[in-house]
């Protein structure tokens, strides 16, 4: 099994920034890739981010060179750094991990990007 834990979300304005960070415990040792998804009500949960244990990333369309995810392995954590926000980026952000046989999900953390 393998908990985790979202934290950094909030309100911030247009044009700010947040990092976002999720901690990962339990069964940590099977743990692969990992990332971040988001989702508004009515719509589909979407890729924002995701990075290999070995520190490869792939990135959704939207971001557009906008978002960094990275990754500390020794510490089982991964983060986003979200710069230049937009209202559209307004969602719950989902953090995820995966093993080689199971996909974990965190609770999420709401991200509100208004004036």
């Amino acid at each position: 099994q393998v908990q985790l834990v979202e934290s950094g979300g909030g309100l911030v304005q247009p044009g700010g920034s947040l990092r976002l960070s999720c901690v990962a415990s339990g069964n940590i040792f099977r743990l692969n890739t990992m990332g971040w998804y988001r989702q508004t009500p009515g719509n589909q949960r979407e890729l924002v981010a995701t990075i290999t244990r070995g520190g490869g990333t792939n990135y959704g369309g939207f971001v557009k060179g906008r978002f960094t995810i990275s990754r500390d392995n020794a510490k089982n954590t991964v983060y986003l750094q979200m710069n230049t926000l937009k209202p559209e980026d307004t969602a719950v952000y989902y953090c995820n991990a995966d093993t080689y046989d199971i996909r974990y999900w965190g609770k999420g953390t709401l991200v509100t990007v208004s004036s």
